[in-house]
């Protein structure tokens, strides 16, 4: 049994639970329990929360913008890490291949950029 190549992965994630779980709960037995209004207030960065409608409002399309491009960056990351790395032994299938999923993220930058998900002001 102690030989098997999976058990340092097991006691690590094991050691990583009981971690979690014993930071948890040390948090709640021996944390400072004093509760007062201030605290219990909903914090909006220094300024008074403002009333939401019923169905929670509408969130503005900059949101969703930003998540897209943020889901853009790390597919595009994944995938040219190992082209990277192997790039000497993949040939020119590989290289046509890439050259076509970067022009197929480009046109989603070409996309957030013309919906102005990235203009900050």
């Amino acid at each position: 049994m102690l030989n098997n190549p999976y058990v340092p992965i097991l006691f690590m994630l094991a050691l990583g639970f009981a971690f979690a779980a014993g930071s948890v709960g040390a948090s709640v037995l021996i944390g400072p329990k004093r509760y007062n209004k201030a605290k219990m207030l909903p914090y909006e960065c220094g300024i008074q929360p403002t009333p939401r409608p019923e169905g929670g409002g509408r969130v503005p399309i900059k949101y969703y913008l930003t998540a897209m491009l943020f889901i853009i960056f790390d597919v595009e990351s994944i995938f040219l890490f190992p082209f990277a790395v192997a790039f000497n032994k993949l040939g020119l299938f590989a290289l046509v291949e890439m050259i076509l999923f970067v022009a197929t993220v480009f046109i989603a930058y070409a996309y957030v950029w013309r919906r102005g998900g990235l203009d900050w002001v």
